[in-house]
């Protein structure tokens, strides 16, 4: 999942995820901890299995090949 700013504002969006059972990789194509200061804080982290940040695009692959390796 990618939440663009939703990711720093949306408590919506973090109960949506608290809702299902099939987990969730937050990913961030920019390093959101070298941005702005509220860009730090994430409410949808919380309830992420994990998060991938600052890798570019190849962060969305390391995220399926994490997902399709769990059991």
């Amino acid at each position: 999942m990618n939440g663009g700013a939703y990711t720093h504002t949306s408590i919506a969006i973090m109960d949506a995820i608290a809702a299902i059972t099939c987990p969730v990789i937050e990913v961030h194509i920019s390093n959101i901890y070298a941005r702005e200061a509220f860009r730090k804080h994430s409410y949808s982290a919380q309830k992420s299995k994990g998060v991938i940040t600052g890798l570019g695009l190849r962060g969305y692959t390391f995220a399926i090949q994490f997902l399709s390796e769990l059991k």
